[in-house]
């Protein structure tokens, strides 16, 4: 089973592939699109500001590639930046428009006068089930570092988190994820996020194969 990292320039990739590669995948950083097309699994992190990164997406053709992955129904889990990515829009510098694969807009945390960006561990509330969250108790502390967060669909909603308000920091739909904190810097339960992804993966695979 192959996981690709998308490669845009933005954000420690290394230390995402060094995570997904403990939980057993292979993976890579990699910019190249027959690569990407033929992976298991996409995996878009990311640090720094949305239109710079949606410029950069769309320079390098991700946007094409990330929707045709969609079509075939491969899985996708978005990190940090990149869970803002598949959402419709984002305020931040001006506004941008996003890849659109999640319904809603990407705005300032709810800090309620607490100190912006929002950096450390938050306990996660699940909303609902999924394989994505299998075997992560109630409560589970993950690694934060932001100043924006989507705002999905109820229905669409996985996790939430509080940093002077709640807000989602967990998301879905199909086989597309996205997650606000960074599972590579969350100990045993990020890994764990992680190996689950992998998981959706090879299941995924073994379907299109039989």
């Amino acid at each position: 089973m192959n996981l690709a990292i998308l490669d845009y320039g933005m954000g420690n990739l290394r230390s995402v592939e060094k995570a997904v590669q403990k939980v057993g995948a292979n993976t890579a950083r990699t910019t190249d699109p027959d690569e990407i097309r033929a992976a298991d699994g996409l995996i878009l992190p990311g640090v720094g500001a949305f239109p710079k990164a949606m410029a950069r997406i769309r320079e390098l053709g991700f946007d094409r590639l990330i929707r045709e992955a969609v079509e075939k129904d491969t899985p996708i889990l978005g990190i940090c930046l990149g869970y803002q990515l598949i959402f419709e829009t984002s305020i931040e510098l001006g506004g941008e428009e996003g890849l659109g694969l999640l319904t809603g807009p990407v705005v300032q945390i709810p800090s309620q006068g607490r100190k912006i960006p929002h950096i450390g561990w938050a306990a996660v509330t699940w909303r609902q089930p999924s394989p994505l969250t299998d075997g992560l108790r109630p409560g589970e502390p993950f690694y934060f570092v932001h100043s924006y967060v989507p705002e999905p669909e109820a229905d669409e909603t996985l996790g939430t988190t509080e940093y002077g308000g709640e807000f989602a920091c967990v998301a879905f739909r199909g086989n597309t994820f996205g997650v606000q904190f960074h599972p590579e810097k969350s100990s045993h339960a990020g890994l764990r996020l992680l190996e689950n992804f992998a998981g959706i993966c090879a299941r995924h695979k073994e379907g299109t194969a039989s």
